[in-house]
């Protein structure tokens, strides 16, 4: 990241105002959530007077992925909120009512510059943990279908892999010769342990990793990537 864009904001927001000095400076921040078409996203709505002493950065260098929070300036009014050790490092997604998540660096400074002299910030933030509904060492069971096969129960622990525990219980996980000899080995590369979630109970939604190696099969994990988190039932192919 060129550490003059960084600073580069700093001074722009500061010379869009009458003095860079915070001589009286006004925040209030809350939490609200915004509803997307997976989740929902948790923001901290802050508003702020300029000179706002935000330091940014690019969340990808040279790609319009929005930009980031770096740095906490002690010459804005950031900085006089509590809350400036909790900015250091969160996505801007909205500056007044503009969505900023796509944008580059420049469009984003220039947003910010021309907005008024009150404005209010949105920032991503990490949704609360959710307790998990089986914890580890729980005793659930694991129903494995699998064309040629009769259905079987397998009694298995939450925390343990799924990959492992399907192998341990004789399960024909890898069928054919491409599969047995080609096989990753459980790294997670050749989408060969996928499985077909039926039914599930306290697992959470798939990692983005799967998204995008067996985005054709929505319903699908890798085994090797899951630990076991409760009852399920699994086609195998």
């Amino acid at each position: 990241m060129n550490l003059i864009k960084s600073f580069s904001l700093l001074f722009a927001i500061a010379a869009n105002c009458d003095a860079f000095t915070v001589t009286s400076s006004h925040m209030s921040l809350g939490k609200t959530t915004i509803s997307t078409s997976s989740q929902l996203d948790a923001l901290l709505s802050v508003q702020l007077e300029k000179p706002l002493g935000i330091i940014l950065e690019e969340v990808e260098e040279n790609s319009p992925q929005g930009v980031k929070v770096e740095e906490i300036s002690d010459a804005g009014s950031a900085y006089a909120s509590e809350y400036r050790d909790q900015l250091i490092g969160l996505k801007v997604a909205q500056v007044g009512e503009t969505d900023v998540t796509s944008m580059a660096f420049d469009d984003v400074m220039d947003c910010i510059i021309n907005s008024p002299s009150t404005v209010t910030i949105l920032f991503e933030v990490a949704d609360e943990p959710v307790e998990p509904q089986f914890t580890i060492g729980t005793t659930v069971q694991i129903k494995v279908i699998q064309d040629g096969n009769e259905d079987k129960t397998i009694d298995a622990k939450v925390g343990e892999n799924l990959r492992q525990t399907l192998l341990d219980n004789k399960v024909e996980l890898y069928r054919g010769l491409k599969k047995k000899l080609g096989n990753c080995g459980g790294g997670g590369q050749c989408t060969f342990c996928a499985v077909d979630f039926v039914e599930s109970e306290g697992w959470e939604e798939r990692m983005e990793y799967e998204n995008t190696k067996i985005k054709k099969f929505p319903t699908a994990r890798l085994a090797c990537l899951n630990n076991i988190q409760g009852p399920a039932t699994i086609r195998v192919q």
